[in-house]
């Protein structure tokens, strides 16, 4: 095990970079990387997003002969993740346990860095690479998604973002959208004349008895997850807010079980005369890729020439891979070995960050026999 790559990702944590607040974590891996002798791309987005960083490329020259490849990683953090100290305990790293580890995503970080010693001491023939890192993935993918595509001259990446040990391979991610609700009804005391108002909740819980949620399909779900409104017991709830969402592999079938949601408030308020506001908004857009995919083999082979077993997953949940398959990469999220994401449990076998070198190398080093 490297000691130099784990002091590095050690180092890492140990810097703030909740989202909104990533400026100075860009800031110290700008200096790294300048250090390395890599090429600097910074955009303007947070103008845009509001982040507290841009989205930063960082490029390695490599064989033109051999085809492009990129590697990504978030930069920002869940919450609470301020003052982590990370701590060894028999070969795992962990926090101390008042905050996360950050190994999500600050792994992939470590990992890339390490990478690129190890191309550079080497002298391994390669294509060109580049470090795609983005800021405010955990709130919604905001730095992918403001991300200018056409500046990354590779088609083909991995996605240095997902849980479990070396060897996993997600192939497809759902969309999702996010649903906001806001029934009106009217008031009236509700103690006196009820029969004079419209109750918001009647409206609401009637929509949601009669409407599909949860498990829909074995590619589909969907949630109605808060509810607030009211101003006191003897009031006709006048006004309800609802916040839900839907869910699938099926691009499409997750559009239909939204329209399904939003109809089904509309003709139970129409019923009781109430009216509604619904603000509807895709977060993320789902990909699938089938196990003969050319990029899924390259990968795959390399996991295998270094006998890691390889484990093909389908995703509950979204990442930036999403959005850089949305707009036209060939983007797989692997796995580097972390566990227990987005809790004070979170921790990283020292064995999975160097395994997961090791792979990414392996992938780099067949690049110049990959064909698309």
């Amino acid at each position: 095990m490297s000691s130099r790559l784990a002091d590095t990702f050690m180092e890492l944590v140990q810097i703030d970079s909740e989202s909104y607040a990533e400026g100075p974590f860009l800031e110290d891996l700008k200096q790294r990387f300048n250090a390395l002798g890599l090429e600097l791309d910074e955009d303007d987005s947070k103008a845009q997003t509001r982040l507290g960083s841009n989205n930063l490329i960082a490029r390695l020259d490599g064989d033109p002969s051999i085809e492009p490849l990129f590697l990504s990683a978030h930069i920002d953090t869940v919450a609470p993740g301020k003052g982590i100290v990370p701590v060894v305990r028999d070969g795992v790293i962990y926090s101390q346990g008042e905050t996360i580890l950050a190994a999500d995503d600050k792994a992939g970080i470590a990992i890339m860095l390490e990478v690129i010693e190890r191309l550079n001491e080497t002298r391994v023939r390669h294509g060109p690479i580049e470090l795609v890192l983005t800021p405010g993935e955990e709130v919604g993918l905001l730095g992918a998604k403001a991300l200018d595509m056409s500046a990354l001259k590779a088609k083909h990446g991995l996605i240095l973002d997902n849980g479990g040990s070396v060897g996993g391979i997600i192939l497809s991610s759902p969309s999702m959208f996010s649903l906001q609700i806001e029934i009106h009804g009217k008031a009236a005391h509700a103690g006196l004349e009820p029969e004079k108002g419209i109750s918001a909740l009647v409206i609401a819980a009637e929509a949601i008895h009669h409407m599909k949620l949860g498990r829909i399909t074995d590619q589909t779900t969907a949630n109605i997850g808060t509810i607030s409104g009211g101003t006191g017991s003897n009031v006709v709830m006048e006004h309800v807010t609802l916040v839900g969402e839907a869910r699938s592999l099926d691009h499409d079938a997750c559009v239909e079980q939204v329209a399904h949601m939003v109809e089904t408030f509309e003709q139970t308020a129409q019923k009781y005369g109430g009216t509604l506001d619904i603000k509807q908004k895709q977060m993320i857009r789902s990909y699938r890729f089938e196990e003969d995919e050319p990029f899924v083999l390259h990968v795959a082979d390399a996991l295998q020439r270094e006998s890691f077993p390889v484990r093909f997953e389908h995703s509950g949940g979204g990442s930036d891979a999403n959005v850089f398959n949305e707009f036209g990469k060939v983007a797989l999220n692997v796995s580097i070995g972390y566990e227990a994401i987005h809790t004070i449990d979170e921790s990283i076998p020292l064995s999975e960050l160097e395994d997961s070198v090791t792979f990414v190398l392996r992938v780099i080093e067949t690049m110049q026999t990959f064909q698309s």
